[in-house]
């Protein structure tokens, strides 16, 4: 999985060929279309925009940085309307955060920092008041900006 997986970003500006697998079971008002898809998502079109803005070059990025959602499953409801994690009841969102805690920190297999960004989900209201401003200045809290100005 693309972390955002935005499908234009992901072929046009990463340059990711290939087929996606469908899972066994997709819900028929969501069909998987993979890199063949052409709605645009929000969260995606902001993060990797603001990324590709900093950082043309996409491999000078990743050279430096490494991308992964912290939860990366995707649940609906039955109406097919994504149902962020958020909007779990309590004790089941604390279980799957806690195991997408601890996925996260397995996932590069090595001792590293992780920080995080504000979520650029149209969901977040502050994401609607100047995300790219709020992202770029943590990019720059974190030392991030200056490496991928490198």
């Amino acid at each position: 999985q693309v972390p955002f997986g935005e499908a234009w970003h992901v072929r046009e500006w990463l340059r990711v060929v290939g087929g996606v697998q469908k899972p066994p079971s997709e819900h028929p008002k969501r069909p998987v279309l993979g890199l063949s898809c052409r709605r645009a998502e929000v969260s995606g079109a902001r993060f990797w925009g603001l990324v590709r803005t900093l950082c043309p070059d996409p491999h000078l990025f990743f050279r430096h940085c490494f991308v992964h959602n912290h939860c990366p499953l995707l649940f609906l409801a039955s109406s097919g309307r994504n149902l962020p994690p958020t909007e779990l009841p309590p004790a089941a969102r604390d279980r799957l955060m806690g195991l997408c805690d601890r996925a996260l920190a397995r996932t590069a297999g090595l001792t590293v920092r992780v920080e995080g960004l504000p979520h650029p989900s149209p969901r977040n209201p502050r994401a609607n008041r100047g995300w790219e401003e709020l992202a770029k200045a943590r990019l720059g809290e974190l030392g991030v900006l200056e490496l991928l100005e490198k």
